[in-house]
């Protein structure tokens, strides 16, 4: 089974920049879609963003668009997360995971890596 592996998170003021990074193990294994989801504690997994290796299409929580970037290297088998103006409310969690469908639903996506701890303050 694929390997995903966050990396990148750290603590941030408000309103400063964070790249995630999440690298596979191989190709073999992973599907059409990676995203990135994130939970803060007592919060269900939310949706931030994803994107086709093939083509590059991109979808966006209503949240990230126009703050976050989803970007990805298929040579690399790495996708990552631009966060620019960080607001305290996108603090959590955050995790890659990799589906056969490009979706909000964390319930389309098989593989997830161990979370990467996002923390912005005041």
């Amino acid at each position: 089974q694929v390997q995903l592996v966050e990396s990148g998170g750290g603590f941030v003021q408000d309103g400063g920049s964070l790249r995630l990074s999440c690298a596979a193990s191989e190709r073999t294994g992973i599907d059409s879609a990676m995203a990135w989801f994130r939970q803060s504690p007592g919060k269900e997994r939310e949706f931030v963003a994803a994107i086709l290796w093939i083509g590059g299409r991109t979808l966006y929580a209503d949240s990230a668009e126009g703050r976050f970037t989803i970007s990805r290297d298929n040579a690399k088998i790495t996708v990552w997360l631009q966060m620019n103006s960080l607001k305290p409310e996108d603090t959590a969690v955050y995790y890659c995971a990799s589906g056969p469908y490009m979706r909000r639903n964390s319930a389309e996506y098989h593989a997830w890596g161990q979370g990467t701890q996002v923390t912005v303050s005041y």
